[in-house]
């Protein structure tokens, strides 16, 4: 095992604070894991980790290492690529992260042209709802759809959805057509919240005037954590969801869903990239996020 190699176990440790969990992510037995660390904390002449038998933590020597670590590997990552002409012979492994709805309906379908340009890269695609940790659990980017919480990772804007107010035929002939907000009182919500426990704050509209978020609070006894679950329990007549127009749009062709109050939609969600805070971007990464960005224009 070379230092490059040793190097890139003790950053998952890290991030991960697991010996047991670094294994299983590179695929390699618990024994070289241990042996790679002890190798580099001889060779550095100090303590990397603190070990017990719940938790494994850096130490402030560690910490450095660890910051350290993430830089030479990014160089050396983007020095593999510098000589590199044609783009297809880009190597690697790409880990990336998106929301379950946009994977089946835009990325997956077209996600052969990108494999057929780069066919030496090795492509993770992780598939959730919820915010995964893009450091810990070592993604090279996220792709992720709404407002975004302040973080140390960088986002690239690359586009916005357009969203709608839509029920079934079979909800409509039950409950009526909504005509105005009041009418909202007698209808179901489905609430959308990535955190069972928890209900949305109600039928979103962005007021004209004031150009401001409001909220109108309905009552609705189905709430779901993902988009395939949300699209579902509409289509099953369980009352009003407010998601993104390009994936109701196949759903409102086919007279399946029927779009309700056009004059009050939700404000439209931003689509951004997000990827860790590095001098150099890796190239894979870098020719997937302008794929993607290229793909969602």
């Amino acid at each position: 095992m070379n230092q490059i190699e040793a190097m890139q176990i003790y950053v998952r440790v890290a991030e991960l604070a697991s010996f047991t969990l670094a294994a299983q992510s590179l695929n390699l037995p618990k024994s070289s894991i241990s042996t790679a660390v002890q190798r580099l904390e001889n060779l550095m002449q100090t303590r990397l980790l603190h070990r017990t038998t719940r938790r494994v933590q850096m130490t402030q020597d560690g910490l450095v290492f660890y910051e350290r670590c993430k830089d030479i590997l990014a160089d050396m990552d983007e020095l593999q690529g510098l000589f590199q002409r044609d783009p297809a012979e880009l190597t690697g492994r790409l880990r990336v992260d998106m929301p379950v709805g946009i994977a089946r309906t835009i990325i997956m379908p077209r996600l052969a042209e990108f494999t057929e340009r780069y066919p030496h890269l090795d492509i993770e695609v992780s598939c959730t709802d919820r915010l995964v940790d893009l450091v810990r659990e070592g993604f090279d980017c996220v792709l992720r759809v709404g407002k975004l919480h302040d973080s140390s990772l960088v986002a690239r804007h690359i586009g916005q959805f357009e969203q709608i107010n839509c029920a079934s035929p079979q909800y409509l002939a039950t409950y009526g057509v909504p005509q105005t907000l009041a009418d909202l009182q007698q209808h179901q919500l489905i609430h959308y919240a990535s955190t069972l426990g928890t209900k949305s704050a109600g039928f979103e509209y962005v007021d004209s005037v004031s150009n401001k978020t409001c909220y109108v609070p309905m009552r609705g006894c189905i709430t779901v954590n993902n988009s395939d679950a949300y699209e579902a329990a509409c289509l099953a007549g369980l009352g009003i969801i407010q998601a993104p127009l390009h994936g109701m749009q196949p759903h409102l062709n086919n007279d399946l869903l029927v779009e309700l109050l056009p004059q009050y939609k939700a404000k439209p969600m931003p689509i951004s990239l997000l990827y860790a805070n590095r001098r150099h971007l890796p190239k894979r990464v870098y020719v997937f996020m302008s794929w993607v960005a290229e793909l969602l224009s």
